[in-house]
């Protein structure tokens, strides 16, 4: 079998921008600061060095240390928010929503992605510290995007009304949830750990934050892990200059389509709004309109005049929560970061995002595609052997991988394109007779070709499903291997929750990730159980 990995432009599941931001396409060089390579760190350190100030960092492990109240920390994120007060203290981030029991497996690959990159930096650089961060997407809103996981082909679903910030969001009714999930877990010493975190996560925390901060610190904490809510006031002080600016000038909205030149030859993510702010409270979060005189609380009958929401913002900073916009600008604003590891659809809209940073005189950090892994067993690579496939034909999408074997399994040849041809051309010299004998039969000419053309097609097709008959067997083999790897046609770490795998492998899952996943190498790793 060929190397266990496969790059990410060749594995067929990025966009064309996330291609060519991999291979570093000069036209968009203007939409980001410095790409993610180990020397360029150096810079990257420099800058934020210098611009992060000293009084960011004591309101930052204040923060963290109130955050951690209720739970235990390992000795080693409890030295990394420590270290936070340090000037050459800098960290990695990503952020996650508040996915039921962590949601799909890329949860895990985006955490290991950046204390993955903790480390090397570390290695890299001795004289500085580097802390992996994870930043909770507590301020979200969409709970029909984070309220299941799948386990085993069984959709573990959490159903009750939602309004509001998910962070703030009660768990008083998982219970249920937790006795269907446990009913399917099964026995044994991992399944009983998996009970465990749930129970300790969701059934002893008074809201989703908390519960998500138990989970990811259980998983994790050992190796440094820094949980950070910005649903916080003190920080959310920090971020009031720039809200303000955006209730007075909305300065983000233009700068955000000066991208767009480059932009619009991919796709567009994230289209900005006039105001890119929400208004919240425990169970209301709606968007900030200007109508030239007045601010709008969308949805409700709350309005303020421009003295009184910037003496709302004075006195309740932790009620302004920023869009996918602004965000970023929040987290850059109060972490010294250096890099954000996300998914492709998360780079494509911070990439557009360079000029908001340049307007409010932030670096832009640096973004990093975050790993991605197929898991899978000997048995399957086994199997994969005797079907003759490589991982080239593992990762083609799933009708192209049966029409490629249908290829391969038959003795015929299935390209009709010489026939075609040769059709084409000789209807295009009747044509010329036709034209010289009688103009008004050339449509009849080209009509007759068509209709041959068609048969042809007809035929290939035809014989393209006798193939498939006759290979149904291997096929079929070949269909259920595809899908025990790419569930439903799509990438495993998409669909699947990392309990499936943990119950078969306990502890050696995150270990083998950790040992495995390496941040810079832009490589689809394929790792073996």
């Amino acid at each position: 079998m060929p190397l266990d990995c496969i790059t990410y432009q060749n594995s067929g599941y990025f966009s064309k921008l996330m291609v060519d931001y991999l291979n570093q396409e000069p036209r968009l060089k203007e939409l980001y600061h410095h790409f993610p390579t180990l020397e360029n760190f150096e810079k990257q350190l420099t800058e934020k060095g210098q611009q992060f100030p000293a009084e960011h960092r004591t309101v930052l492990s204040k923060a963290l240390i109130r955050q951690y109240q209720q739970h235990e920390l390992s000795e080693s994120s409890s030295q990394n928010i420590i270290a936070l007060q340090s000037e050459n203290t800098f960290t990695i981030t990503t952020g996650h929503q508040l996915n039921l029991f962590t949601g799909p497996l890329y949860f895990l690959y985006k955490i290991i992605s950046t204390i993955n990159l903790s480390k090397a930096l570390k290695k890299q650089y001795p004289a500085y510290h580097f802390v992996p961060v994870y930043w909770m997407a507590t301020e979200d809103h969409d709970f029909d995007e984070i309220n299941h996981f799948q386990f085993e082909d069984k959709k573990i679903q959490w159903n009750r009304e939602a309004t509001g910030p998910v962070g703030r969001l009660d768990t008083a009714e998982l219970q249920q949830v937790f006795e269907v999930f446990s009913a399917h877990l099964g026995v044994g010493q991992n399944a009983d750990q998996i009970r465990t975190w749930f129970k300790n996560a969701y059934l002893q925390h008074d809201n989703l934050a908390e519960a998500t901060r138990y989970l990811a610190n259980a998983l994790f904490g050992e190796y440094g892990l820094v949980i950070l809510d910005g649903d916080d006031r003190e920080l959310k002080k920090l971020f009031a200059p720039i809200v303000q600016k955006e209730l007075l000038e909305q300065a983000s909205h233009a700068k955000v389509q000066e991208s767009f030149a480059v932009l619009n030859d991919y796709f567009i993510q994230v289209n900005p709004r006039e105001i890119n702010l929400f208004y919240i409270t425990d169970h209301l979060r709606e968007r900030i309109v200007f109508d030239g005189t007045h601010y709008i609380i969308n949805n409700t009958e709350r309005t303020f005049t421009r003295d009184a929401i910037l003496e709302e913002l004075q006195n309740y900073p932790e009620r302004f929560s920023p869009n996918v916009i602004l965000r970023p600008l929040y987290q850059e604003l109060i972490l010294p970061n250096l890099c954000y590891i996300g998914g492709g659809g998360e780079l494509a809209y911070w990439l557009e995002l360079k000029q908001v940073f340049n307007e409010y005189q932030l670096v832009f950090p640096m973004l990093l595609l975050r790993n991605s892994a197929l898991l899978v067993t000997e048995k399957q690579v086994q199997k994969m052997a005797r079907l003759q496939l490589n991982w080239s034909d593992v990762f083609l999408k799933h009708q192209a991988l049966i029409d490629k074997k249908t290829a391969e399994l038959s003795q015929i040849n299935f390209d009709f394109e010489q026939q075609r041809q040769f059709l084409v051309q000789q209807f295009k010299a009747l044509e010329k007779i036709a034209q010289q004998t009688d103009p008004s039969f050339t449509g009849a000419v080209q009509a007759q070709t068509q209709k041959q053309l068609n048969g042809l097609n007809h035929l290939e097709k035809r014989l393209h499903q006798a193939e498939k008959r006759l290979h149904r067997e291997a096929l079929e083999r070949i269909n259920l291997l595809h899908l025990s790897m790419f569930p439903g046609g799509t990438l495993q770490e998409r669909v699947v929750n990392f309990s499936e795998f943990y119950k078969a492998y306990g502890p050696q899952l995150i270990e083998r990730l950790i040992d495995e996943l390496q941040p810079l190498e832009q490589q689809f790793n394929i790792v073996r159980f």
